[in-house]
């Protein structure tokens, strides 16, 4: 794994000194982001591109476990596919918009492999696991060139259950609210050490990501 982070840190120096003349926003919105990533990354989100392809199949049984591509309970019953494109939208932005000054811009390109997040049946009893797959690939926002390969990310975040879900609900921390920050926190360490995002299930409370869980 190291020599394949290497590989494509490496990649990123390569690629961007094409276009390393661009100049980057500064903009100074602050963002609560965890630990591991404050370090000045070494990109800059210039533009992303969200692909969450029809062929995924939502589903809307309330059980532990339902089977589908796509199980989402935290927004009004509507077009799945198209509420979880803004999930990864709005994460991305906050990623856009925690830019530091210096950095070389990048494209980000996201699709989708799967969205398992928890049903009201699991949500209000036992809790699981927000099950969360997708593929991400970076570009140089000029020429369109591959700067880091496709390479699929396991974005898995701890669901609450029963008493501890209602607690957090009290507080705000919703299910989107929860999930969307924990995409922005993974997708940035990605972006700042690619191939490092937490192998398992990270647990995020409020805002702030431990280490990964089983």
């Amino acid at each position: 794994m190291n020599i394949i982070r290497t590989g494509l840190l490496l990649a990123i120096g390569l690629g961007l000194s094409a276009c390393s003349s661009i100049d980057t926003a500064s903009r100074n919105i602050p963002l609560e982001m965890p630990q591991m990533t404050a370090a000045a990354p070494v990109v800059a989100v210039a533009d992303y591109s969200v692909k969450v392809s029809r062929s995924l199949r939502a589903s809307e049984a309330n059980m532990y476990y339902p089977m589908g591509d796509i199980v989402w309970r935290g927004d009004p019953m509507g077009d799945r596919h198209a509420q979880i494109a803004q999930i990864f939208q709005d994460s991305l932005t906050r990623v856009q918009i925690n830019n530091e000054d210096g950095a070389l811009p990048v494209v980000v390109d996201i699709d989708l492999i799967r969205f398992h997040a928890l049903t009201e049946k699991t949500r209000y009893t036992i809790g699981g696991v927000h099950s969360i797959n997708f593929n991400m690939t970076v570009r140089n926002p000029i020429t369109g060139d591959v700067i880091v390969p496709t390479h699929e990310v396991k974005a898995d975040l701890r669901g609450y259950g029963g008493s501890r879900a209602m607690a957090a609900e009290q507080q705000g921390l919703t299910q989107k609210v929860r999930i969307t920050q924990h995409l922005a926190n993974v997708i940035a360490q990605e972006l700042a050490a690619p191939g490092s995002a937490p192998q398992g299930v990270t647990e995020m409370v409020a805002g702030l990501e431990t280490q990964p869980q089983g």
